[in-house]
């Protein structure tokens, strides 16, 4: 049966003539995709969707070139296009990858973040006085003398302020400080 024959009769719905070109290029067409793929199991699903879609538009088919040349030409195609999909789907998990961050980043992130909280209740809690003196020197940046005459009292008691804040917050942040560690 020459190939217009079978083309005509393919049209038509007669499944012998597909069977018949499924038999004839189905090795054919794996074997060159799987070459092109380098990876078989994939090739194999693309010629089966050539075949289906061979069949699908039977009845709208027109070919320019034999069909050997139709085949090949969309089995390559359809290989190409797995190969586009899979170097961006390659790009994008890099790119998912680098933003997002390493277990260890994300832990260490919500430590300090729970410290920097912890932090805050701390201070928070102090007296009034304390905390004012604690927020100008560890916060602000002011030098001892300069927080006593900001606030109109002696350097003495700013020392005796800061050390009372700094006993309570060693206190309250415990459980983050390491032996031997001071604030």
């Amino acid at each position: 049966m020459d190939e217009r024959e079978l083309l005509d009769r393919l049209r038509r719905g007669d499944n012998a003539a597909y069977e018949a070109i499924f038999r004839q290029w189905y090795a054919p067409l794996v074997a060159t995709t799987a070459a092109l793929l380098r990876d078989r199991g994939p090739a194999e699903e693309i010629i089966q969707d050539v075949m289906l879609e061979l069949w699908r538009r039977r009845e709208s088919l027109v070919l320019e070139q034999s069909l050997r040349a139709y085949l090949f030409q969309a089995a390559r195609n359809r290989a190409l296009n797995h190969l586009r999909r899979l170097r961006v789907e390659t790009r994008g998990e890099g790119t998912i990858a680098a933003g997002m961050p390493t277990p260890e980043q994300a832990d260490s992130e919500a430590r300090e973040n729970e410290l920097s909280v912890a932090i805050q209740a701390a201070v928070a809690g102090l007296p009034d006085r304390c905390r004012e003196v604690f927020e100008l020197s560890r916060v602000h940046g002011l030098k001892y003398s300069e927080i006593a005459t900001s606030l109109g009292i002696s350097v003495k008691t700013v020392e005796s302020q800061m050390g009372k804040a700094l006993r309570v917050m060693r206190e309250k942040l415990a459980a983050w400080l390491p032996d031997g560690d001071t604030l």
